[in-house]
């Protein structure tokens, strides 16, 4: 053995010993648990069980009500009104609530509403984030300034005007006044979802359009075949914006649809609060909480990649 291996030998023998004289100092930290009392740890358990289950409670506990009074009785709701329990589980109220109170033809104009919305909205977002991140004419500043200028807008304040444009359309003079139109044409015109766009579409390589470009690639090409495809983490984000604001809204469908034929269900169901028995009404306002909330916990995997997708793409 030579003096370098000796020494080296020496010099690891000695860190071994070191470690064994003092093994408590590889297991503490600045909070480590040797620096607290059997009471406080006690304590802290106490606070975290208290915690997950007051979040449990605010985020499950109005399904679980809502399910609960939709398979009572009314006379069981009005007698309970916060019971957690019914007197016994009355499951024809939720077939009944399709052919009372008509919930099938509402969730088919709910559907109709997202899905128009949802195609619109998109289209809008995306060819204007493309226009301001990849074309970028020489008054993109202008024009991306004047959609941020947007934000700041509330919707109250543009409601009457909206309204009126809708009423006689500029140029083509006609009235979109209980028409799917009238729905879907002004919530697809998003501000937030064109800069939420745009932010994913500047992060993608500029050397790629360039290339494109020597290829003899068109501007509509680049944007079908290389924007498209690897902005998909973003379209899944936003798509999914755009149909719970649809799904949701209720001013604006109230105001553009007045034939209650053509109303979604956020719209029906309140106008239906008047004459519906209650226990059918509950029945329908679980079923059009519960569409929602079952699509996500079946797409819930696809939604989180797409958002932890945006966010290594970001960065």
């Amino acid at each position: 053995m030579t003096s370098t291996e000796r020494l080296y030998t020496r010099a690891i023998s000695t860190r071994r010993e070191s470690r064994k004289e003092k093994p408590e100092d590889t297991d503490r930290s600045i909070l480590s648990i040797h620096d607290r009392s059997g009471r406080l740890r006690g304590m802290l358990l106490a606070l975290k069980i208290v915690l997950l289950v007051a979040l449990g409670v605010i985020s499950v506990g109005p399904v679980l009500w809502l399910f609960k009074s939709a398979t009572s009785t009314s006379q069981d709701i009005l007698r309970e009104p916060l019971g957690l329990w019914p007197s016994g589980i009355q499951w024809d109220n939720l077939v009944q609530a399709f052919t009372t109170i008509e919930f099938g033809k509402y969730l088919t104009n709910t559907l109709i509403i997202a899905m128009g919305t949802w195609a619109f909205g998109l289209l809008v977002a995306t060819t204007g984030a493309y226009a301001l991140a990849v074309l970028r004419p020489k008054y993109a500043k202008v024009l991306e300034f004047a959609v941020l200028a947007t934000l700041f807008v509330p919707g109250v304040v543009t409601l009457t005007a909206l309204f009126l444009t809708v009423l006689d359309v500029p140029l083509l003079h006609i009235n979109l006044i209980n028409t799917f139109w009238a729905a879907w044409l002004p919530a697809s015109a998003s501000a937030f979802n064109v800069l939420l766009m745009k932010t994913s579409f500047d992060s993608i390589p500029r050397e790629l359009f360039e290339a494109a470009r020597i290829d003899g690639a068109g501007a509509t090409r680049i944007f079908l075949t290389i924007v498209l495809p690897l902005s998909r983490p973003i379209i899944g984000v936003v798509s999914l914006l755009i149909i719970i604001a649809s799904w949701k809204d209720f001013i604006w469908p109230m105001l553009v649809l007045p034939n209650a034929a053509l109303q979604p269900l956020s719209v029906a169901l309140p106008r239906l609060a008047k004459t519906a028995e209650l226990s059918l009404l509950m029945a329908g306002m679980f079923l059009s909480v519960v569409i929602p909330v079952a699509l996500f916990l079946i797409f819930q995997k696809q939604i989180l990649r797409s958002s932890g997708s945006m966010g290594a793409l970001k960065g």
